[in-house]
C-alpha cells in the first residue's frame, strides 16, 4: 500500500521524465516543469497534487499505466523499483501486474550518462550528517 508521501514521490520521478498524469474525461496531460523546491516540492508540484485531489485521486492515473492513484493506496498495490531502470513503479501485491514499466516506450531511457531522477532532498540534514561523519573521524 503507498502513503500519500510513497505516491507523491512515484509521481515526481516520473514528471522529471516528461511522463504526465491523465484525469478521466480530460484531454490534457498534467506535468509540472519544476519538481523540487529546496527539501520540498515546489509550489507548481503543490499546485497539480491540489489539481488531483480535488478531480479525485480514482480518477488519475499516471501516463501509460491503467492503475489511478486511489488504486495505488489500497492495500494490494506496492511501488517498488523497476527492473529495468530502477525507477518506482507500481506493481500488484499477490497477483498478475502489467510487464510495461511506464519506461517501457522511452526510447532514450535508462540512460546511465544522465542524472537518474530524484525526489526533494534535505540537504541542510545531509550536510549536517557529513559535518557529524568527519567530526567523528
Amino acid at each position: 500500500m503507498a502513503t500519500q508521501a510513497q505516491l507523491r514521490q512515484y509521481l515526481s520521478h516520473w514528471f522529471q521524465l516528461g511522463k504526465g498524469v491523465k484525469i478521466a474525461q480530460d484531454e490534457a496531460s498534467y506535468c509540472p516543469s519544476n519538481i523540487a523546491y529546496g527539501s520540498g516540492y515546489s509550489p507548481e508540484f503543490e499546485a497539480h497534487w491540489q489539481k488531483f485531489q480535488l478531480a479525485g485521486l480514482e480518477r488519475c492515473y499516471l501516463e501509460d499505466t491503467g492503475e489511478t492513484l486511489a488504486e495505488l493506496s489500497q492495500s494490494d498495490w506496492d511501488i517498488q523499483s523497476c527492473a529495468r531502470c530502477d525507477m518506482p513503479v507500481a506493481l500488484k501485491v499477490g497477483g498478475i501486474t502489467p510487464l510495461d514499466c511506464p519506461c517501457s516506450d522511452q526510447s532514450n531511457w535508462p540512460n546511465l550518462e544522465l542524472p537518474t531522477p530524484k525526489p526533494p532532498q534535505n540537504w541542510n540534514e545531509r550536510i549536517r550528517s557529513i559535518g557529524q561523519r568527519l567530526k567523528e573521524k
